[in-house]
């Protein structure tokens, strides 16, 4: 267990990488057992490493993000014309990048035609969080004929942004999967 949660501390620091102008830093030889060569993930290809939504208020929908949606705060960047907060859902391999210009230029943050697509173990319970916390709430989750009979809610974050909110996929039969890595 203890070498798996090593590896997958090694993988993230490298996935940061990707999502950043800097080299990834790999953990001290101490800290890790084996070379890191042998611990890394394979990257999927092609796969969208993140999102930028330019953000009226950046610590207000850092806030939301992580509090209400459950997101993590991977990292601060502070640019000479923007501020950005780099954010990730726990083991996730997809960020958004929330930005906010600083720089005094004229920018229009609400009510973009932006849709984030999340999803959870409880759509319907997030829905509910994001109710609680005083955001909007646009369509109640429930199965939809416009989609096949799929599941879906929608919600607006701080700055109007619509939110789509889906289950987790489940496993397709005959689906392909990875063999868990022994202890």
């Amino acid at each position: 267990m203890k070498r798996t949660l090593m590896a997958l501390g090694a993988a993230s620091a490298l996935m940061l990488g990707a999502c950043s102008n800097e080299t990834a830093k790999t953990p001290a030889p101490e800290a890790v057992a084996t070379p890191v060569a042998t611990l890394t993930l394979a990257q999927k290809d092609p796969m969208l490493s993140a999102v930028g939504l330019g953000v009226s208020d950046l610590a207000k929908s850092t806030d939301f993000y992580v509090t209400v949606m459950g997101m993590e705060k991977v990292r601060a960047y502070h640019l000479d014309y923007m501020d950005e907060e780099l954010l990730r859902y726990p083991d996730g391999e997809s960020y958004i990048v929330l930005m906010h210009w600083s720089d005094g230029s004229l920018r229009n943050y609400k009510d973009l035609p932006v849709k984030v697509v999340t999803r959870s173990r409880d759509p319907a319970a997030l829905q509910e969080k994001i109710r609680a916390a005083g955001y909007a709430i646009t369509r109640e989750y429930a199965p939809s004929e416009a989609v096949g009979g799929a599941a879906v809610g929608l919600a607006k974050d701080p700055d109007g942004y619509v939110l789509e909110l889906l289950p987790l996929r489940t496993a397709a039969v005959g689906a392909v999967t990875t063999p868990a890595t022994p202890n």
